[in-house]
C-alpha cells in the first residue's frame, strides 16, 4: 500500500486525537480548499506503516508522492500543497514571553480545579489522562528550556509522561511551580541576550528561536484551552478563563478538539 502511494499526487494528513499542530494542519488545508485523505494513526494501524518509507514515526506529516512536510511548519506544507501568496506574522519576543507566562499560570489554575475522582480519566479518543496533559503543557515549556541548555529538541522531548509514582495533583503542580520559577528566571537572565533570529535546535524544520517560542506559546495555549474544556465538560466553570486576548495574533486552531468522526 505504501508503495503505491509513491506513485500518487494524493495528499494524505496523518494525525492523531489530541494532537495541536495535527488540528491546525487539517484546518490550513481546509481554509485553502486543498482536499486530502485523512490518516489517523490511532485509528488504523496501517497507517503509520505508510510512513516508513520516509522514515518517520511521528506527526503531524502531511505526505504527497515522494514528498513529505511536518505538519507543525505550515510554510512547508504550503510549498508541498501548493498553497502560494502566504503571509506569517510573529508577535514580539516580549509579548511572546508575557503570554507563555499567563498561559502556565492558567493552567495552573484550571488543574487545581480538576476533582480528585477525574484526575486520570481519559481524553477522547486519545490515551491521555489529564494529569498527564496538565504535565504536557508544563513539559512544552520545560523542553524549551532544555533546548536553551544545549539539549536539542526531539520528536520524544514532547511525549513524556509524568512517572508513575509521580503522577499525583501535588507531584504536578510541584513540576509546574518548578518550571515556571525556571523559565521567569530564564527570561529575566540569559534570555534578555540572546540572538533570537538564530536557529533553534528543534526537530521538526529550520526554526528561528522567536518562532520557537511561538510554537511554545500556542502549543501551551492549545493545550491549556482544553483543560479548560476539560472542566466545562465536568460542568465547573473555569476560574478566571483565559480570555480571547490571550490568543489573538498567534497561530492557533480554531477548534479546541478534533471532532472528526473515524
Amino acid at each position: 500500500m505504501a508503495t503505491a502511494h509513491a506513485h500518487d499526487d494524493l495528499i494524505r494528513v496523518y494525525w492523531q486525537p489530541g494532537c495541536t499542530s495535527c488540528l491546525r494542519t487539517k484546518e490550513f488545508l481546509a481554509r485553502h480548499g486543498v482536499p486530502f485523505e485523512s490518516r489517523n494513526v490511532l485509528a488504523d494501524d496501517g497507517a503509520f506503516d505508510e510512513l516508513k518509507r520516509f522514515g518517520l514515526r511521528q506527526v503531524p506529516i502531511v505526505t504527497r508522492g515522494d514528498g513529505w512536510a511536518n505538519g507543525q511548519v505550515l510554510a512547508d506544507v504550503a510549498r508541498l500543497v501548493g498553497v502560494r501568496g502566504l503571509s506569517f506574522n510573529i508577535l514580539p519576543v516580549k509579548e511572546l514571553a508575557r503570554r507563555l507566562q499567563f498561559i502556565l499560570e492558567s493552567a495552573d489554575r484550571f488543574f487545581r480545579q480538576l476533582p480528585d475522582a477525574n484526575l486520570h480519566d481519559l481524553l477522547p479518543n486519545r490515551p491521555r489522562s489529564y494529569t498527564d496533559l496538565t504535565y504536557h503543557i508544563f513539559n512544552n515549556a520545560d523542553a524549551f528550556l532544555e533546548e536553551k541548555a544545549g539539549i536539542p529538541l526531539t520528536f520524544e522531548s514532547y511525549n513524556r509522561f509524568p512517572a508513575p509514582d509521580a503522577n499525583t495533583r501535588a507531584d504536578i503542580l510541584a513540576y509546574s511551580a518548578d518550571v515556571q520559577r525556571r523559565l521567569s528566571a530564564w527570561f529575566e537572565g540569559p534570555g534578555q541576550s540572546i540572538d533570537w533570529s538564530a536557529r533553534a535546535d528543534v526537530y521538526y524544520g529550520v526554526q528561528s528561536q522567536q518562532q520557537f517560542l511561538e510554537r511554545t506559546t500556542w502549543h501551551s495555549g492549545q493545550h491549556a484551552r482544553q483543560l479548560s474544556w476539560v472542566l466545562e465538560g465536568l460542568g465547573i466553570a473555569p476560574n478566571q478563563p483565559m480570555p480571547s486576548e490571550t490568543f489573538a495574533g498567534l497561530p492557533m486552531p480554531e477548534k479546541v478538539w478534533d471532532d472528526e468522526k473515524a
